[in-house]
């Protein structure tokens, strides 16, 4: 399938836009972060993070994303990223059934959630309650990528996404002509992240 039109990268501890210049068939990206501080200081220090912040087609609100996912109007995005903080404090309602059913309200019938998941060495039970909250507000399937990231606790950690398709497929053909550069991700990586250890998916098969 084409890459989607639109997007939303809503909530979380956002640094800025940089999707819209590695993906010219998409005409809309919005962050939605309630902290704006936390943006100009990106622009600042971590210009790369940012390199997209004027783009035409990027929009940068600063307000609080769970209202914002709640008033947002039916079936008006096609990806819905939620780079959150932690589940403790204001952050938790991110993860919670309620906040799941607006995000699939607002998202087209073939559209995609997803969102940082924590460590699966370290939270597998909230991992667990993610996949339950977000079937149960009413996405057909969920799918968790891991990945090594060294500055977070325990170095490994993920990403579930929620839909409707089959998320396990992705566009291979376009990973492998990409007309930009990666150091990490490439389609074996891809591949590679859709692997469980054998101790989550049980986990997972026996609890959700």
């Amino acid at each position: 399938p084409p890459p989607p039109p639109h997007t939303t990268k809503c909530a979380g501890p956002s640094t800025g836009v940089k999707l819209p210049a590695h993906h010219p068939d998409i005409t809309l990206a919005q962050q939605v972060d309630i902290d704006e501080r936390v943006t100009r200081l990106s622009e600042q220090y971590f210009p790369e993070l940012c390199e997209s912040n004027n783009d035409p087609r990027a929009e940068l609100h600063f307000a609080d994303g769970i209202k914002w996912v709640k008033d947002a109007d039916t079936n008006s995005y096609d990806v819905i990223i939620v780079d959150s903080t932690d589940p403790i404090g204001p952050g938790e309602v991110l993860f919670t059934k309620e906040f799941y059913q607006n995000c699939h309200r607002i998202l087209a019938e073939d559209g995609l959630l997803v969102q940082q998941s924590e460590s699966p060495l370290y939270h597998l039970e909230l991992l667990t309650r993610m996949h339950k909250n977000m079937r149960a507000a009413g996405f057909a399937k969920t799918q968790t990528l891991n990945f090594p990231q060294p500055v977070y606790p325990s170095g490994w950690w993920s990403a579930t996404m929620a839909g409707h398709t089959d998320l396990t497929a992705f566009r291979q053909r376009d990973v492998e002509t990409r007309p930009f550069e990666t150091r990490y991700y490439n389609q074996r990586i891809h591949i590679g992240a859709l692997a469980l250890p054998n101790f989550v998916e049980q986990h997972l098969q026996e609890n959700i």
